[in-house]
């Protein structure tokens, strides 16, 4: 019976979903032929599996979540960003970040029809009272979604997202 050598297999990254900007980066490892039902798999079988689980990992995680920043780093009453886009489904987390409390609610007027505001926001009196401290919310039905921090909105602590 022959033998397969192990070898180093270059897994190139995968920019995923979105233009992140980051460099790409190779990933290697050394893999030896596995014996499924009893036939050794080819290198370029295992290969194949590798950079397939590979992709599958790098653009799931990369639709998982986007985070918002609660307060500028100059400590500004802003979310940041302000104005966003997410697939249907894909999670938000609001981090606090400068200048809390803070708060994320839904404007009930400006929400697609059919959205309960109160499901999706935090309540108007619960805060997000020291830095790092995370609101995440999911949001399903496509449309333009307008919140604000209830201490803050008459400073413009305002923002919009965008389900497509």
């Amino acid at each position: 019976m022959a033998t397969v050598p192990s070898a180093p297999v270059a897994i190139p990254s995968f920019t995923g979903l979105k233009a992140t900007g980051a460099t790409a980066a190779k990933v290697s490892a050394a893999v030896k032929a596995p014996r499924f039902g009893g036939i050794k798999a080819s290198l370029k079988d295992v290969g194949v599996a590798v950079v397939a689980t590979a992709a599958s990992a790098v653009l799931a995680s990369n639709a998982m979540a986007i985070e918002v920043l609660l307060g500028g780093g100059d400590g500004s009453l802003v979310f940041v960003p302000s104005e966003f886009s997410v697939a249907p489904g894909e999670k938000i987390v609001f981090k606090n970040n400068a200048g809390f409390p803070h708060n994320v609610v839904f404007d009930e007027d400006e929400i697609p029809g059919g959205v309960d505001a109160g499901k999706i926001s935090m309540s108007e009196e619960d805060y997000l009272n020291g830095p790092g401290e995370t609101y995440s919310v999911t949001l399903d039905a496509k449309g333009t979604y307008s919140f604000y921090c209830a201490p803050h909105q008459g400073a413009g602590m305002v923002g919009k997202v965008t389900v497509n």
